[in-house]
């Protein structure tokens, strides 16, 4: 008797146990960063193909929501121009973890996107106002928009802010100086200067003499310049996202833009002239200033960059022009840090 009223003691004991362990599972809040319920773009996983009015017409351009987060939303601008959204391939092993909503967003003539091949498009004109329509098809606002431009992202970027800063609540500049000339000069006085001369002098005869398309050219450009101040990495492990992101390049509206030449813009690119160093004393909205010590972008210029703007910070990583991947464990703390600071009203 005494072992059978042993027995159904601990059976209810242990029942409570377990009810007591499933209450408390059911009262643990869920987070709703990963919900797409009930959400427009829950069919397509987050895919929204924005039509853009352009007086060429209305074409379509292609984002993509990561993650749900009404305060912190930030809208990346790849570089390029031409280039896509891979560039930012592992914002996804850092960010989710924040719960920082991010979108990806191909501009237009880029890969995911339509691509009229117009080039009286391509114009920081025409891409800024690109981007004001992307961020209304958003519902992006002064409440939660964060604008992060990388490279040619970051010149728009600074367009957009220039014009449009009474919509953003964050701006962030990775890897872009505010003057074409001044980046062109750094890019062949101290860049060119710590090549090996004969190869950089065997770049230079090519250049001279438009010879862009010789294999060898690529070839001194990928071994001696791109591992050294595009992604400090061996070619062989460069992540798959930025080996999709050159082939997936739109070699158009690039040499437009850009140019041929990879120190600096150079022959009739459209840029390089493009200088707003003078105006940066304009942008009042929270601005970091995101640059690398190996990078294509003189690092120090852009240190003076955030000294400029009425409310900017400096990050300087160690990594080069794609620091969110040779650098990581710099470029993302400075990204978070700098968004959270913002979102509590605690930036200085």
């Amino acid at each position: 008797m005494k072992n059978l009223i042993c027995i159904a003691f601990a059976f209810f004991i242990f029942q409570g146990c377990s009810n007591n362990g499933k209450k408390q599972t059911s009262n643990i809040e869920k987070s709703s960063y990963f919900d797409y319920s009930n959400k427009d773009d829950q069919i397509t996983g987050g895919i929204k193909m924005i039509p853009i009015e352009t007086p060429k017409g209305t074409f379509n351009v292609y984002t993509k929501r990561m993650g749900n987060n009404p305060k912190m939303r930030v809208l990346l601008l790849h570089g390029g121009p031409g280039g896509t959204h891979e560039e930012f391939g592992n914002f996804d092993g850092y960010l989710p973890n924040e719960e920082i909503e991010y979108i990806y967003y191909d501009q237009l003539d880029s890969y995911y996107s339509d691509k009229p091949n117009d080039s009286t498009l391509w114009t920081t004109e025409h891409f800024v106002e690109e981007v004001e329509q992307v961020r209304k098809a958003l519902n992006l606002n002064k409440d939660n928009f964060y604008l992060l431009g990388q490279s040619w992202g970051g010149m728009l970027a600074m367009e957009y802010a220039l014009k449009y800063q009474k919509n953003l609540k964050g701006l962030i500049i990775s890897n872009m100086m505010a003057s074409a000339p001044a980046y062109t000069k750094y890019a062949n006085e101290v860049l060119g200067g710590q090549m090996d001369p004969k190869v950089y002098k065997e770049v230079m005869d090519m250049e001279k003499n438009n010879d862009f398309d010789n294999p060898k050219y690529g070839e001194l450009l990928m071994n001696n310049y791109y591992t050294e101040h595009i992604l400090r990495m061996p070619l062989e492990k460069w992540p798959k996202s930025i080996n999709l992101l050159f082939e997936h390049l739109n070699p158009n509206i690039y040499i437009f833009m850009q140019g041929h030449s990879e120190f600096g813009m150079t022959g009739n690119a459209s840029l390089k002239n493009w200088d707003v160093s003078n105006r940066l004393k304009e942008i009042k909205v929270p601005t970091l200033m995101l640059g690398a010590k190996y990078d294509t972008m003189d690092p120090k210029y852009m240190e003076w960059m955030a000294t400029e703007v009425q409310n900017g910070r400096s990050v300087t990583t160690n990594g080069s022009h794609c620091s969110q991947f040779d650098d990581p464990e710099t470029y993302f703390p400075a990204l978070v840090t700098f968004i959270k600071d913002v979102n509590r009203g605690e930036f200085k």
